[in-house]
């Protein structure tokens, strides 16, 4: 919207000064030069830091040097799929190709909306890849990764195990966000590593989770009015390298596998799909869509099992006839023939 709304002032800049309609026309540009603009112009505007280092690492080391010189009405169908294979012969996965794609087409799209692009983007087909598995923990894994740990970092091992909230949550949680009358934590901040400073939640909405009852004893008994719920001993959240290492050290402590905080998200959410509706699971954990929350219908399946039980109906028992125990359909049809003949006699 930034680079549209920049576009139109310099037209009416030009036409201000008496130029012609027909000598505005867009200069052709490069795929390079536009992906320089629409960096500046929206990637900055719309998206949050996290995203912002993201994309621009994707330009710089991959988009740029592959179509930075190729004008952006000559990239073709046939242009994206040479990417694809060229991606694919540097031993880049599937997934993360289509990481790349996603950005490409963003950019495109976004030339075609500002004008710069005459036509209509290329299709971008996305390539097919497994669905990543999901770790999680069992019930006594993680009651055994709660004894190995000790203040502060138990608890925020507890909120994450018993809220579902992400790492960036949990340390930008304050203590206004929790409704002690009604047991609820409301998720309306994640502290952001690059500005360090609170940003909104990845969903970009709020969202209400109720407090457990052993989380909530833990936080009362520490109750504050205001400021950060999980602080360092200067009052500010933890570094990222900080918790991180601390998970590992409790991770080691009880010998269970090398985790990361979004293990114990994955844990919350797979404990409570086999009790739940998926649709509640992802109200729970902020997804903006369902199919996010679809990774956990495999611990679901109960779900399906009564589904399938309601076919295993017991067959009512044949009445013994005096065949043997394999005759009894063919007894029973004889039974059936006979009367039926007696019928035709009468």
């Amino acid at each position: 919207m930034a680079g549209a709304k920049a576009y139109e002032a310099s037209l009416r800049h030009r036409l201000a000064r008496g130029e012609r309609m027909d000598s505005m026309a867009p200069e052709r540009q490069t795929f390079g030069q536009f992906a320089e603009v629409w960096f500046a112009s929206y990637v900055e505007t719309n998206n949050k830091p996290s995203e912002q280092r993201r994309k621009r690492d994707v330009l710089r080391t991959s988009l740029v040097p592959y179509f930075g010189k190729t004008y952006l009405d000559a990239i073709s169908k046939k242009d994206v799929e040479l990417y694809k294979a060229s991606e694919q012969g540097k031993g880049r996965g599937n997934k993360t190709i289509n990481n790349k794609l996603t950005v490409l087409r963003k950019c495109l799209t976004t030339a075609y909306d500002w004008g710069a692009l005459p036509k209509a983007p290329p299709a971008i087909k996305q390539l097919k890849y497994p669905p990543p598995t999901t770790d999680f923990l069992t019930p006594e894994e993680a009651e055994r990764l709660l004894a190995h740990a000790q203040g502060t970092v138990y608890e925020m091992i507890l909120t994450a195990l018993r809220t579902g909230m992400r790492r960036g949550e949990i340390r930008g949680l304050q203590w206004e966000a929790i409704d002690w009358d009604n047991r609820i934590l409301t998720v309306r901040h994640s502290f952001c590593d690059y500005t360090h400073s609170l940003t909104s939640p990845k969903s970009n909405r709020e969202r209400y989770i109720p407090l457990a009852d052993d989380l909530y004893e833990v936080l009362c008994a520490r109750r504050r009015a205001t400021g950060y719920v999980f602080t360092n001993r200067r009052g500010r959240p933890f570094p990222q390298q900080t918790v991180l290492r601390c998970l590992r050290d409790v991770q080691a402590s009880a010998g269970l596998r090398k985790i990361g905080w979004h293990t114990l998200r994955h844990t919350f959410a797979s404990h409570l799909a086999t009790k739940v509706s998926l649709r509640t699971v992802q109200e729970l954990l902020g997804h903006s869509t369902i199919t996010m929350t679809m990774r956990y219908s495999h611990v679901s399946a109960f779900h399906l099992r009564a589904a399938i039980d309601l076919l295993s109906v017991p067959r009512a028992p044949i009445p013994e006839l005096g065949q043997p125990v394999g005759n009894h359909e063919a007894g029973a049809q004889k039974m059936m023939a006979n009367a039926y003949s007696s019928q035709l006699r009468e």
